[in-house]
């Protein structure tokens, strides 16, 4: 059950078998010593998620505890709440869910390194959310599927095709939230393979941001993504949580993808993410992700 054990009682539970863990022995409402946050950080990067349960973190403890991680980043066209700084709010009222595999902001090209989300309220159903590995999603493919991923490059945009708010009843929320997530609009190409900068895997850049690849039509460049893309959403490459209030995720953003299922009705659901900043990605071959279009 335990795969760490520290005279401090840190220690993680696995979560599954590719991806995730539950740390035990942090209440991350109190200030962390330097053997907790190096903890953190390590496991982190050794297991994709990791969830702490019961938490209860306000918006300036969970401020505090996205800095063990790096330095927090306010969205690039959502503005945050009200009294906080770099909050993203995911306020769900009438079906409304990120319902599609996605790394978070990869529109720009130094998106987040991780994602620390805390849940407020839960539905009495669904809610859950799921993350899949992208570093053992790349060593799954068979290696005529690795030699093209190694040198595609991808290109990706906040103006995206996508109908992750299909499950929504309000229609007009929808688009006030989809003008302002457009107010500034973004274009970015990533290696589709990127080295991680601590772990040295190989990862793969997709998700829903991706409107093409480089070189490709844009029938083929679909055709393509759908297939790498299988590698990383197959079930086997997943894990579920299932929220409850005061639980914390926090998440490796360079090695994973996730997906919050619209499967609680018109129930309410409630969370608040900080992103910290992160590195721009850099291909096998030593280029770095770039812009292709900016504000």
């Amino acid at each position: 059950m335990s795969e760490t054990l520290t005279k401090s009682r840190l220690y993680t539970e696995k979560a599954g078998a590719r991806l995730g863990a539950v740390v035990h022995g942090i209440d991350t409402r109190q200030p962390r010593d330097e053997e907790q946050k190096d903890f953190l950080r390590k496991e982190l990067v050794r297991n994709k998620v990791i969830f702490l349960k019961k938490q209860f973190l306000d918006d300036a403890q969970h401020e505090a505890l996205s800095r063990v991680f790096g330095e927090p980043i306010l969205h690039p066209t959502i503005a945050a709440p009200e009294g906080t700084k770099y909050t993203f709010e995911l306020k769900s009222r009438h079906g409304r869910s990120t319902d599609s595999w996605h790394t978070d902001v990869t529109f720009v090209p130094d998106y987040p390194k991780a994602s620390i989300l805390r849940a407020i309220h839960i539905p009495p159903y669904g809610g859950g959310t799921i993350w899949a590995n992208t570093a053992t999603a790349y060593d799954d493919l068979p290696q005529p599927l690795k030699n093209f991923a190694d040198t595609a490059w991808g290109i990706h945009s906040n103006d995206y095709d996508t109908n992750y708010y299909k499950f929504d009843g309000k229609k007009g929320e929808i688009a006030a939230f989809r003008a302002e997530f457009l107010s500034k609009l973004f274009v970015t190409e990533h290696p589709v393979v990127r080295v991680h900068p601590e772990s040295g895997e190989r990862t793969l850049v997709l998700g829903h941001f991706i409107i093409g690849l480089d070189g490709f039509p844009t029938c083929e460049a679909r055709a393509l993504v759908e297939i790498l893309q299988g590698y990383i959403t197959q079930v086997e490459n997943t894990v579920t949580w299932r929220w409850e209030e005061g639980d914390v995720a926090i998440w490796d953003n360079r090695a994973t993808q996730h997906y919050a299922p619209a499967d609680f009705d018109q129930q309410r659901r409630e969370l608040r993410r900080i992103t910290v900043k992160g590195d721009v990605p850099v291909s096998l071959d030593g280029r770095q992700s770039r812009f292709v279009s900016r504000p």
